[in-house]
């Protein structure tokens, strides 16, 4: 099964590889052809096409690296990301046999011995495994999150297959220190596939959030988990961007946006221990004391540490940014450690400087009303330097290790408040709230980070009220 795994991905992989060769054999043959620069652009289009069918053939691990380069926005053409962000980690659930077998050896014991009762359709079903609601003998409502067998081969296939393909990637967009994606990709992997690992995170997370009692996580029952199998109370709630259902329970959408935004900033900037994989099943919402929102945070397999020069970097850029000063943002630029060695340091400078002016020339006030149309046309207005200088401008950049992590959960954070309340300027609130939080709280001594921080996959489909999230 593996070999033929093996062999589906290679074609897929060696089929885009040949299309990206026949590119540049006629881009050397016909070096001054316009057409041949044009037809570019139905190279990429098609080649992520041939992606996206393939993550979907697939699953599994390549699905999790469709969604990981699906925001990788500034390294890769604009064709992979569009389609490559209709993936959704929704794939059918595996036999209940499959499972049931899974259980005994997680736990040692069949699912009719472990629990009082056991459902054998589960809640939610992923890449790398799925959820079932039970009871335990206790009369606790629990979610038993199994991982699927024979995981770990299959990713050890899938990141040979993976690790190939990008060194035939850098031939074509020379970032430095591309290859650093799937390292934290195959991290990420190793986090998610150990259940011991998303119990300790649930207790950090918790011991974190323990001053706000209206935000909560769920616990973990121990004695019923193992590396494979961890079980949970189920969390109740409603679905965080169930709009209608929220305002049934008289709780105001851009308080729920407000809260979800400032307990990301505190995470990053104070706690720099965050949830990495943001996205609307992992968040449940309740009624808390005086119609305030309380959340239900779910899904901690994605937990991650934030390395101490991406956690100032970012807060160098933002107080550029409020600043004005373009100074502080390249500083903090640096810092994150995007400028790479040896690169054109000076186009580098230039044209952070040449974008910083444009953002700063738009009106962003308000983040859900911004002219699209006005901030393209500023964007586009030098495409000349653009084109002339992309390749030398990729090659001053390098990837900060980290920061597929931070980037990823920052862009679903933010996409998640814009749906929930699209005039909530995410920056002017969780900003401000941080610094009063760091003033009023000494910085905490840096904490080992757990036993690997790494984004998870998105789960199947929940429903809207009192479903718990997989994303295993």
């Amino acid at each position: 099964m593996w070999v033929l795994r093996l062999i589906r991905a290679t074609t897929r992989f060696g089929l885009i590889l040949w299309s990206y060769m026949f590119q540049m054999f006629l881009r050397k043959t016909f070096p001054k052809a316009k057409w041949v620069e044009r037809r570019w652009t139905k190279v990429h289009e098609r080649n992520a096409r041939r992606l996206y069918l393939g993550c979907v053939k697939l699953r599994g691990v390549y699905i999790k690296l469709g969604q990981v380069l699906s925001i990788m926005g500034t390294f890769l053409p604009d064709a992979y990301a569009k389609e490559l962000e209709k993936l959704q980690d929704a794939v059918p659930p595996q036999p209940y046999k499959a499972i049931r077998k899974a259980v005994i050896k997680g736990i040692g014991k069949t699912p009719e011995a472990a629990f009082a009762s056991f459902n054998e359709v589960p809640v939610a079903a992923a890449s790398l495994g799925q959820v079932h609601q039970a009871m335990t003998h206790e009369g606790v409502k629990v979610a038993v999150k199994v991982l699927y067998p024979n995981i770990a081969t299959i990713i050890k296939v899938d990141m040979r297959v993976l690790r190939w393909a990008m060194k035939t990637y850098r031939r074509f967009v020379p970032v430095g220190q591309v290859e650093r994606v799937l390292d934290q990709l195959q991290d990420m992997l190793e986090r998610e596939t150990d259940f011991k690992n998303e119990a300790a995170c649930i207790e950090r997370m918790t011991k974190n959030f323990a001053y706000d009692p209206d935000i909560i996580l769920p616990q973990v029952l121990s004695e019923l988990s193992s590396k494979t199998i961890l079980t949970m109370t189920f969390m109740e709630g409603v679905k965080i961007t169930n709009l209608t259902a929220l305002t049934e329970l008289g709780i105001e959408p851009l308080a729920v946006a407000t809260k979800l935004v400032q307990a990301f900033f505190k995470s990053i900037f104070f706690d720099r221990f965050f949830h990495a994989d943001p996205h609307p099943g992992n968040f449940f919402v309740q009624r808390g004391d005086k119609g305030q929102p309380r959340l239900v945070v779910l899904d901690l397999g994605s937990a991650t540490e934030v390395r101490p020069n991406l956690a100032e970097g970012l807060m160098g850029i933002l107080q550029g940014f409020f600043t004005k000063n373009d100074t502080l943002l390249l500083q903090g630029i640096e810092t994150m450690g995007f400028v790479g060695q040896g690169g054109d340091r000076a186009l580098l400078e230039r044209t952070i400087k040449h974008y910083f002016q444009i953002l700063l020339s738009l009106d962003i006030q308000d983040f859900g009303n911004i002219d699209t149309k006005e901030a393209d046309k500023l964007l586009q207005s030098d495409y000349e330097l653009k084109k002339n200088e992309v390749r030398a401008l990729m090659a001053a950049i390098e990837y900060p290790l980290g920061w597929f992590y931070v980037e990823r959960a920052a862009l679903m954070m933010f996409g998640l408040s814009t749906q929930i309340a699209p005039k909530l300027n995410t920056v002017q609130v969780g900003f401000p709230y941080v610094l009063q939080f760091l003033a009023k709280n000494p910085m905490p001594k840096p904490k080992p980070p757990p036993p690997a921080p790494a984004p998870v996959a998105a789960p199947g489909p929940e429903p809207e009220v009192a479903a718990f999230a997989s994303g295993a």
